[in-house]
């Protein structure tokens, strides 16, 4: 098999038809179709169900897929490397939105000093987000909270953090130490979306002593929740790192949970067949 096959198959997967393959890499499309048997015939595996004259990917398909897109990745990488050594090149970072807000600046202007010449390509979601971009070599090295759902992504810890209740200054919870967490079902939530690790921490506490939060509002905005939560509309939890100058400049007030700390970790993430360059790997000691 050859890096023109899986060229081939990578270009069908994210297409999503042979014909659209075909048009990207100008090629003939009877060629892409004969690309995909030979694959299939040489490592004995079915790559898609042809179903209704539309291809579904096969579990053996999405496989190949993440070895396929590495190595076709990697080799792009190369040819970048080796054909512009001296030349500026690009690193390409995610983040979730807590890290992106509150720490990935300062470690790119760091960075930047180390290497001058580097583009730096930053994409900020929800951790759940940052980890698909991995995996879809959409990014070269994630900055998440949370934990990691993939056997295909490595982690590396670098830094403890805290999820704090929030509330209005007018809310009876504000300022409490021990409130106890019965009094929390006949409140209104104001959370980040599903996906967002923060959410995920919070719903898993939440249900592991019984409780089912279904909140009012959903929102991706930080700033959103802050405002809401601030007219008194209801409470939240969010990272303290987030949250830090409004409770400090008395906008907003903390309020604490009898016997529960939302503890998290942040670590920086990387595709486990990805190669590290010598910039990634300065850029992941400066995190660290």
């Amino acid at each position: 098999m050859t890096l023109r096959h899986l060229k081939i198959f990578v270009t069908v997967c994210e297409t999503g038809s042979t014909t659209k393959a075909a048009e990207k890499l100008h090629i003939a499309q009877p060629s892409i179709s004969l690309a995909i048997s030979e694959l299939e015939e040489y490592y004995g595996i079915k790559l898609f169900d042809r179903i209704a004259k539309r291809l579904h990917i096969t579990e053996a398909g999405k496989s190949f897929l993440h070895y396929a897109r590495h190595i076709v990745g990697l080799f792009e990488n190369m040819e970048k490397e080796i054909k512009n050594f001296d030349a500026m090149g690009i690193i390409r970072i995610g983040a979730s939105i807590t890290i992106g807000n509150c720490l990935l600046p300062g470690y790119i202007i760091k960075f930047k000093k180390i290497h001058p010449k580097m583009d730096v390509k930053v994409m900020i979601d929800n951790s759940e987000k940052i980890q698909q971009y991995i995996l879809s070599n959409r990014i070269d090295i994630g900055l998440i909270e949370g934990v990691v759902h993939s056997p295909y992504i490595i982690q590396q810890k670098f830094r403890d953090d805290e999820l704090v209740m929030i509330c209005g200054n007018e809310h009876p919870f504000a300022k409490q130490k021990n409130i106890d967490i019965s009094q929390l079902q006949n409140e209104s939530f104001i959370l980040r979306e599903p996906g967002s690790a923060g959410r995920e921490i919070f719903d898993s506490i939440m249900t592991s002593r019984g409780l089912e939060i279904l909140p009012a509002w959903e929102s991706i905005s930080t700033q959103a929740i802050i405002r809401a939560v601030r007219a008194n509309i209801g409470i939240s939890v969010l990272p303290y790192l987030l949250v830090k100058e409004y409770l400090e400049r008395k906008e907003i007030s903390q309020f604490q949970i009898k016997g529960i700390q939302f503890k998290r970790c942040f670590s920086v993430i990387y595709h486990k067949n990805k190669f590290l360059t010598e910039s990634a790997k300065d850029f992941i000691a400066i995190c660290k």
